[in-house]
């Protein structure tokens, strides 16, 4: 069998309307996340999958986001396999710190990557 590389992007390819999934877990989204993302922790993504599809119907591309690149490259693969243009946001949330790209936290505290 031949498998594609992972289609995956630097978080500065990311567009600032971009769809991001952030699949983490809810420690970690609620220390600190990107603003408008859709988050679906990884230990429920099948059982919400419904709610990815309908967020990215339209045929947008989505961006799938972890703390460094792990989980998300499972889930991208899966999304691809389930013909849904996906993509792994290289480097995951500490590489977006990293570029200085916003982050916010859902109680208004300073937002970081736990």
């Amino acid at each position: 069998m031949n498998f594609a590389p992972l289609p995956s992007v630097d978080v500065a390819q990311v567009p600032s309307d971009g769809l991001v999934l952030d699949v983490r877990e809810n420690d970690e989204w609620a220390a600190g996340h990107v603003e408008g993302a859709l988050h679906i922790p990884m230990s429920d993504f099948v059982a919400r999958f419904g709610e990815l599809t309908e967020a990215a119907e339209d045929g947008r591309r989505v961006h799938v986001m972890c703390r460094v690149g792990g989980r998300s490259a499972q889930v991208t693969q899966y999304l691809v396999q389930q013909g849904i243009d996906a993509v792994n946001i290289d480097g995951g949330m500490l590489a977006w710190d990293g570029a200085g790209r916003p982050m916010v936290t859902d109680n208004g505290a300073p937002a970081f990557v736990l």
